[in-house]
């Protein structure tokens, strides 16, 4: 009897159910999109640090194994990694493993890389934010070759190279499912600013309010809001008492993917203040809800529509209020890139003939 083809994904966490959306959001929609253009391909998740319990599990009708690394530490990290490479040759048993595809260039693409150099299984990475660092002292261990890497961005693919003295290959983009969106734009827009993502030092929330206490004088109706968890949720809260912006900027707290994206269609502009990232899901999404994003980071080598790149608060500050007085600013639509086709793309480098 043939075995099924079958695509191992392996990825450091993944959501522990459905509802579980916001959860490496990018990679998820990834991991669905290949499960939806490619039916007849078996997909199975290996998530090694999160859901925090060990289980087996169906998500969206594909297989994920937990195997709650998160606290194993020193020796105990050995074991996970036989765990997983036992998991991996009983995967080979029952199924013709096509190829393992690693999320991040990490740990998770470190075992990928060995098991599949043991067992002659083609191997490729996705480079997704901070691993393209020079910091990331997996790559020594990794010792990629360039056809084993997949950035999800110019910017990544040129950083990993300056990095690492690596040049990724492939560029598979990070995207959106349309799917997602309620299927008309509204008529108006009630919401001035608006922000999403966790409250986390690297996001710089705390910019992000000093900057709605800035606009509100040339706005006295200014009307911004957040949607997100966090560490620095109370850092941020206070800063809002301090300032006096009460009536100005509101923290809706997490959210269900889909109410954050109504809130998108809500909103003028999407403020990204993060000082560092790969190809921001959010910023994708804002885009297609039809607000005008502003961030410091840019992840392609062209240009995007209503996506504007600054260089510091003030610049982001005078370009806010230079698109709300613009009366004849458009809110469009922008699809920048869509899951299906990234999917297909990944798809298409494990089918071709081996390099």
């Amino acid at each position: 009897m043939k075995k099924p083809d079958t695509l191992v994904v392996i990825s450091p966490a993944f959501p522990e159910d459905e509802s579980a959306t916001w959860w490496v959001p990018s990679q998820q929609l990834m991991v669905k999109a290949l499960q939806e253009n490619y039916p007849d391909i078996r997909i199975t998740v290996l998530s090694l640090l999160y859901p925090q319990h060990q289980a087996s599990y169906t998500w969206h009708g594909i297989t994920v194994k937990a195997f709650d690394g998160m606290h194993q530490r020193k020796g105990k990290r050995l074991l996970l990694w036989k765990d997983v490479w036992v998991s991996l040759k009983k995967i080979q048993h029952q199924c013709h493993i096509i190829g393992l595809f690693s999320f991040w260039n990490g740990e998770c693409a470190f075992i990928s890389q060995y098991f599949g150099k043991m067992h002659a299984i083609k191997h490729i990475s996705w480079i997704c934010g901070q691993d393209a660092k020079k910091e990331n002292k997996w790559v020594r261990f990794i010792r990629p070759r360039s056809h084993q890497l997949a950035a999800m961005g110019a910017s990544l693919r040129d950083q990993y190279h300056r990095s690492h003295g690596i040049q990724p290959q492939y560029l598979v983009p990070n995207a959106i499912d349309q799917r997602l969106f309620p299927p008309a734009l509204p008529a108006t827009r009630d919401i001035d600013i608006m922000a999403a993502g966790s409250f986390e030092p690297l996001k710089q929330y705390d910019m992000y309010a000093a900057i709605i206490g800035q606009l509100r004088y040339t706005f006295p109706s200014l009307k911004a809001i957040h949607c997100g968890l966090g560490r620095e949720k109370e850092k941020v809260e206070g800063m809002i008492n301090s300032l006096g912006l009460q009536d100005h900027l509101t923290l809706l707290g997490g959210r269900p993917h889909r109410e954050v994206l109504a809130w998108m269609q809500r909103s003028k502009i999407f403020l990204h203040t993060s000082r560092s990232e790969g190809c921001s899901t959010v910023c994708l999404e804002a885009l297609y809800a039809g607000a005008h994003v502003i961030s410091f980071c840019y992840p392609f080598d062209h240009p995007v529509p209503h996506w504007h790149v600054v260089t510091d608060a003030a610049a982001m500050e005078s370009k806010a209020i230079e698109i709300l007085q613009d009366a004849s600013t458009e809110y469009e639509r922008v699809l920048s890139h869509s899951m299906n086709d990234s999917a297909r793309t990944i798809m298409e480098l494990f089918t071709q003939k081996s390099q």
